[in-house]
């Protein structure tokens, strides 16, 4: 409020040659950015703080200032008009249409809904920035992830993760290789605008590998008319020596508009607080506390173009992410204890194994009006090209290989989602839709895990949102899904002895897999309510969700060195069903708000990797079966507001599972999360030299000892770890457009700890150790 006062106090003169004003909710009183002045030969658009100057006219002129979620305020300015004028806009409280789903605010929407939804906005995105996407949300209560060295990382919902959590960008469902423990998610984090989390079941909107949730990366925001805005985005830590940068700029005429960004980031081996690891019975010593052969090297570029008027919207969107990285050589096949490759020559070297991945990403999203229909088109190709690459080394009866080529993935993938949202009277809204995918999958190189094959699948749905009142929200809907998958055949390039029942051997080239046609079929549906009473809303829903098993579950018979240990495919396996009960009961008021989120979950046949008691080569064979799998747990959140200035947050998530048939029976299931919390505090300092809304945040993360484990999982210790972060607003070239510097210390004390989630775990590596990052965001 005391900038608006600062603003008030300016003194103008009839001279002035311009006319200045700011614009805030009418409700709130926080000033709004991205508002449109918009009139006859003048055009202005809001800054962070809401301020806005135009230059005068001769004649008087009528504007219109206008704002999504707002409605538009006209008034005229006079040539004398000499005070700056303070605009208010209230908020759209009735539906509109669904460029931005509604024209509610995201929050209001969140709460009409009756699944447990998070949105994380652009701001959450700047300062909780970490070296991946999914890195950055684990601060979500809810939210872990799988991370892979520095720069990769999947993510896991409430202890599920792999393809049981869908993550969609601009409509379409990505599709790489994320079905490998070691492969992360090929998405540039920069340039996002908003994200939202599903917790929970969410098949019915958005198909078969939603059955535990959904990360939806939203499309960004349409221009202003008449605009360009860039910014340049640099970041570098200390812990794998990374430099980063990214830059992007979008503008707009009048019913035309485009993006495009560009980013690149170069690590070295990230450091981890031990000097030693041991794995496999073997000691191996690190070198300056380096993982060697983490480095790697990232570029990515993408640029789309769009067209809007009063109804009709489309984009297209092209996108291209390609990495190099290398995996930590005491892992894959134990290749320090036999190589000839100096490891520790230099902490920037990419040496084998390492994997290169290319992925194009083409997506058109179209929206059309048509008064009572709106009408929604996403059209997606995709291309992930991924080759893994090792030491030619001779396993087996296999000879030495012709080159480092072990694995090659090509993956084409194209997708159409269509829907319909009409208005059937005052209270129903009905969705209907349908999502289709077809994916072609080719395999390459002297190794062999899963075969090539095909898969398409198809699902039709229908939804309803019932509106009782402004208040009560009732929604429920039912879809149907058909799928089909066809392996390939496939032989060894090389011959290995088998004895015959003759007594005698003969050298056969084996078959890894065969021509299989498997088809799936099933039905899902849900039901819940939502209810909004003064401060406090409560949600319930139900629900019914499936997932299609995949190629490597269904046909994987080989040697994964990344894990070291044999995989084994299962062709009988069913399509797992999932039935689970959310609840949410929310409250929120000027100081308080408390989140309590429960939830019941049922598998009848959930698909896990089993150990067993054959041995291939040396290594233990896994197979994959099914049991039936009772999980319950959920998140709890607190904040509170001390000051204006002071607040804390704490929160924690717990999750129970238990294996109730099957061989593991009375176990839990691989990757459980153990109970987890946070606790953060903030401290608005204000202005502070020429460090401007200056922030400080201090966090705490605390795990328990996971002791509940399905062997050959070993218990993981409980650790604490604290972070710390500060941000501020600098003037540097553009005072309408501040900077935004962040400085964050990770792992403050150097602690030497496991995350029960993570790949490196697995083989007895902790986590990263202390890192100082600085980034500057500047934009233009």
């Amino acid at each position: 409020m005391g900038l608006f006062l600062l603003f008030s106090s300016y003194s103008y003169t009839q001279q002035s040659s311009y006319f200045e004003g700011f614009v805030i909710d009418s409700i709130t009183l926080k000033p709004i950015s991205g508002v449109t002045i918009l009139g006859e030969n003048v055009y202005a658009v809001t800054n962070d703080s809401g301020y806005f100057k135009i230059k005068k006219t001769k004649l008087a002129s009528e504007v219109e200032v206008s704002h999504l979620g707002y409605l538009p305020v006209k008034f005229t300015i006079d040539k004398n008009q000499n005070s700056p004028l303070k605009i208010k806009l209230k908020t759209i409280s009735t539906s509109l249409d669904e460029v931005s789903v509604h024209s509610k605010s995201a929050n209001r929407l969140a709460k009409e809904t009756s699944t447990i939804e998070v949105a994380v906005d652009e701001e959450y995105l700047h300062a909780n920035r970490e070296n991946s996407l999914m890195q950055t949300l684990r601060k979500i209560p809810g939210v872990s992830t799988m991370t892979i060295g520095s720069g990769q990382s999947k993510p896991t919902i409430r202890g599920l993760g792999f393809n049981r959590v869908s993550v969609i960008q601009n409509g379409i469902k990505h599709e790489a290789q994320q079905w490998g423990s070691d492969h992360g998610l090929e998405i540039d984090q920069y340039g996002i605008e908003e994200i939202r989390i599903i917790k929970g079941p969410a098949s019915l909107m958005h198909g078969s590998d939603a059955i535990a949730g959904v990360v939806d990366i939203q499309p960004a925001k349409t221009p202003a008319i008449n605009s360009f805005e860039g910014e340049v985005n640099i970041l570098g830590e200390t812990n794998n020596e990374l430099l980063a940068i990214s830059t992007g700029v979008q503008g707009r005429k009048q019913k035309w508009y485009y993006r495009a960004r560009l980013t690149y980031r170069d690590y070295a081996d990230f450091k981890v607080p031990t000097e030693r690891i041991s794995y496999e019975n073997y000691i191996f010593e690190l070198d300056n506390n380096n993982l060697r052969n983490t480095a790697g090297q990232e570029a990515n570029g993408s640029v789309s173009i769009g067209y809007v008027d009063d109804s009709f919207k489309s984009e297209t969107y092209i996108s291209n992410v390609n990495a190099k990285n290398g995996f930590f050589a005491n892992a894959h096949g134990l290749e320090v204890r036999t190589s000839s490759i100096d490891y520790d020559t230099s902490n920037r070297d990419i040496d084998l194994p390492f994997h290169k991945v290319n992925h194009i990403k083409i997506v058109n999203n179209s929206w059309l009006d048509l008064d009572s229909h709106k009408l929604f088109f996403d059209i997606g190709y995709q291309n992930n090209q991924r080759e893994e690459h090792s030491e030619p080394v001779p396993h087996g009866y296999m000879p030495k290989p012709p080159n480092s080529r072990e694995r090659v993935f090509t993956k084409n993938t194209y997708s159409l989602n269509a829907k319909d949202i009409f208005k059937l009277n005052d209270a129903h809204t009905l969705s209907a839709g349908l999502n289709t995918e077809y994916q072609n999958n080719n395999i390459g190189g002297w190794g062999f895990l899963i075969p090539a094959y095909n898969r398409f699948t198809a699902g039709i749905f229908l939804f309803d949102h019932y509106e009782a009142n402004d208040n009560l929200h009732l929604q429920g809907g039912v879809r149907y899904d058909a799928g089909s998958l066809k392996t390939n055949s496939y032989y060894d390039w090389y011959r290995s002895p088998r004895d015959n029942n003759d007594g005698t051997t003969s050298t056969l080239f084996l078959q890894r897999a065969e021509n299989r046609n498997l088809n799936f079929n099933s039905f899902s549906g849900s039901l819940g309510i939502s209810y909004i009473h003064k401060n406090t809303t409560y949600k319930l829903n139900i629900g019914k969700s499936f997932r299609m098993p995949l190629a490597h579950e269904l046909a994987s018979d080989g040697v994964n060195y990344h894990m070291y240990r044999y995989e084994r495919g299962n062709l009988d396996l069913d399509p797992e069903s999932s039935y689970q009960l959310d609840a949410e009961v929310l409250f929120e008021s000027g100081f308080l708000s408390l989140s309590v989120s429960p939830f019941v979950n049922f598998f009848d046949n959930y698909i896990y990797l089993n150990p067993t008691s054959d041995y291939v080569e040396t290594l233990q064979v896994y197979e994959y079966t099914q049991s039936k799998v009772f999980r319950t747990g959920g998140e709890l959140s607190l904040g509170y507001n001390f000051t204006k200035s002071f607040n804390v947050n704490a929160s924690a998530e717990y999750v129970y599972s238990r294996q109730t048939s099957g061989p593991k029976e009375g176990f839990t299931i691989p990757f459980s999360p153990p109970l987890t919390g946070t606790l953060t505090t903030n401290y608005q300092f204000g202005n502070f030299g020429f460090l401007n809304d200056l922030n400080l945040t201090v966090d705490m993360r605390i795990a328990a000892a996971q002791n509940e484990i399905v062997p050959p999982e070993e218990i993981t210790a409980g650790y604490r770890v604290f972070n710390l972060s500060m941000r501020s607003k600098l003037d540097l070239f553009n005072k309408d457009k501040a900077a935004l510097l962040r400085i964050k210390l990770n792992n403050i004390f150097n602690s030497e700890y496991y995350d029960h989630t993570s790949f490196y775990r697995l083989i007895d590596v902790p986590e990263a150790g202390r890192n100082l990052s600085v980034s500057l965001t500047v934009p233009f």
